[in-house]
């Protein structure tokens, strides 16, 4: 039986990879470590809780006595680490929590993973899921690669390629065995609502204004969550040792223009009036650090480990939204509390 510790299981990317790996992996024992900050929500994984090879823990990564003490218990023989602050907006607001939690916390589940396994690393594994931010920005062609020099622009970007960093660097001086995935952006169900995607669906239904930052024009690779999930399970059990993997939608959008196709979708669902809901289109004041554009190059795990998206992006959305519409009460229950006041000062 593998005893995999998975941080930030009941965040949006990490319920699904849960999921996932409960039900596909009967004999594996799966173990949620999540914080439950405003981002997690363990009603995302109201199916599977009570399932015997799942075990949900609070705490965070960045107490190092209790992730020693955790570790020491149960002797997890895999980590698989999601747990961040992911927000770019966010990260300009309070840079100093995107480091504690992005580079603290990794360092610490690294240090306990080094001292229990110390020389037995034989079928152990660290495997840190990360992001493309940490390439920066593209230009109106090209994309980035596994050898993409790393060129953050902003705080969270920065966090997050601190963090990679320290993965590699522990793989090196400690023998660490590893593999690290960056991903494009993703979309689909559980996504809180700070999102552009969640943020929309539930501002189109409460007839709200859509921000969108400056000209609209940045671009971005769009991936649906599930098929990320399935990326991690080919990288976690097929990936090699030390290696990065990319994983993208082959999917790029410009915000306005998915904006558009988002707002034509929710009409046909909501059954409005074409347009209505295109009406609600404003531009807001940019953003810091913004980046033009990202875009992934995925052939390497597409090669190696023939993976590739299942869905096209217009299938995804459209399971997307009809999630959100369908479960209007999560939603509701997400956008209770500090929300508002967050969303009023970054809109407003």
């Amino acid at each position: 039986m593998r005893k995999i510790l998975i941080t930030g299981g009941a965040g949006f990317i990490g319920s699904h990879v849960i999921r996932r790996f409960v039900n596909k992996y009967e004999n594996y024992q799966i173990y949620n470590l999540d914080k439950l900050t405003y981002a997690g929500n363990l009603e995302n994984l109201v199916d599977i809780e009570s399932k015997k090879n799942y075990t949900f823990i609070k705490g965070d990564i960045c107490n190092e006595y209790f992730i020693n003490e955790l570790f020491k218990k149960h002797k997890f023989d895999s980590v698989i680490h999601l747990a961040a602050e992911s927000h770019v907006d966010r990260s300009i607001t309070d840079p100093l929590a995107f480091a504690k939690t992005n580079i603290l916390g990794t360092m610490v589940l690294l240090n306990a993973f080094k001292e229990i396994w110390k020389s037995n690393l034989e079928d152990k594994l660290f495997y840190h899921v990360s992001t493309d931010e940490v390439y920066g920005s593209l230009g109106e062609t090209g994309f980035f690669t596994e050898d993409t020099p790393y060129d953050p622009n902003s705080p969270y970007s920065a966090s997050k390629a601190s963090s990679d960093h320290f993965v590699r660097a522990y793989g090196e001086t400690y023998n660490i065995p590893y593999v690290i995935s960056n991903c494009s952006n993703n979309y689909g169900a559980n996504q809180f609502p700070e999102k552009l995607i969640p943020l929309f669906i539930n501002n189109i239904i409460n007839n709200r204004e859509l921000p969108v930052y400056g000209d609209g024009n940045y671009t971005r690779d769009w991936l649906y969550v599930i098929d990320h999930a399935i990326a991690i399970d080919l990288v976690f059990h097929k990936g090699e040792n030390k290696e990065t993997y990319n994983i993208g939608g082959f999917n790029e959008w410009r915000n306005i223009d998915l904006v558009k196709v988002l707002c034509k979708q929710m009409d046909l669902k909501l059954k409005r009036q074409e347009g209505e809901s295109e009406k609600l289109i404003v531009y807001v004041k940019d953003r810091p650090g913004h980046d033009l554009r990202y875009a992934i190059d995925a052939s390497k795990i597409n090669k190696e480990l023939n993976w590739s998206p299942s869905v096209t992006f217009e299938e995804g959305l459209s399971l997307t939204i009809d999630w959100y519409l369908t479960n209007k009460v999560w939603m509701s229950n997400v956008v209770k509390g500090d929300y508002k006041t967050y969303y009023n000062k970054q809109y407003k």
